[in-house]
């Protein structure tokens, strides 16, 4: 289970984002605990990336407040595409927001060493991001965002190009290493999985195609992380089919009158 204390670990109230030429997002209402591990679900376009980067501090609200981000703790943030530097080895790669804070370069490389070993790349430390493959990409980039120990950590969609046997690696990966770490920290995890995000999450929230609001949201059963046979559980199968009829429903904009 998620860890309970009254405070949140990043929130959003009546968050409105607008961009030109399309409706306003919002407002949005969400709350995420500390150590709660947040499936974020929607269709393209509702907002998921945009509520990353308000809970991150990347960008602000037109109106209403986003908690998280710069001011209140740290935050890893791993994307959609790895984006490490190609002309530094991994172990500098993974450093970098460590120095960046101040820290000395050697001693950042050493901390980047022991979060590269965490997440099985211990051994490649001297690798540059053209000899590793998609999947070693996106560990290193894990790494990177959780090196500070961060107290947030924002995913948005990292494995959605990977094969499916090495996304379900890295999620339990992940699981391990969010186990790990006390205290635990707060995840939220941007997916289009249905399946993906029952395995991944304590909860998944699903937003509006049109609005972007928060459609539902989804307790989902069973301890994190998950036992070996987890995904053919009845329990599993039946928060599946729940989470997947939600999102559906947020993908229609108007329900069809009777009898259309």
């Amino acid at each position: 289970m998620a860890e309970t204390p009254s405070a949140v670990a990043a929130a959003l109230r009546g968050a409105v984002v607008r961009y030109p030429g399309r409706s306003a997002l919002g407002p949005v209402d969400l709350a995420v605990a500390p150590g709660e591990i947040l499936a974020l679900v929607g269709p393209s376009g509702a907002g998921k990336s945009t509520i990353l980067r308000l809970l991150a501090g990347l960008e602000a609200p037109a109106e209403g407040t986003a908690t998280g981000g710069a001011g209140h703790g740290r935050t890893g943030f791993v994307f959609q595409n790895a984006t490490l530097m190609p002309w530094a080895d991994i172990q500098g790669n993974v450093a970098l927001p460590l120095e960046l804070a101040g820290m000395a370069r050697e001693a950042a490389r050493r901390q980047a060493a022991v979060v590269l070993a965490a997440v099985g790349l211990g051994d490649r430390l001297s690798a540059r991001p053209r000899q590793l493959s998609g999947g070693m990409s996106m560990r290193v980039s894990l790494a990177r965002a959780l090196v500070t120990g961060p107290d947030l950590l924002l995913l948005d969609e990292p494995f959605a190009a990977l094969d499916s046997v090495t996304r379900r690696r890295l999620i339990e990966d992940l699981h391990r290493l969010w186990a790990d770490r006390l205290p635990r920290p707060a995840i939220v995890f941007v997916t289009h999985d249905v399946e993906e995000a029952v395995y991944l999450a304590h909860r998944a929230v699903v937003l509006d195609a049109a609005t972007g609001r928060v459609a539902g949201a989804l307790n989902l059963p069973g301890p994190v992380p998950r036992a070996d046979d987890w995904r053919m559980d009845p329990a599993c199968r039946k928060a599946v089919e729940a989470l997947a009829a939600a999102l559906a429903r947020a993908m229609t904009p108007f329900p069809l009158e009777a009898g259309r």
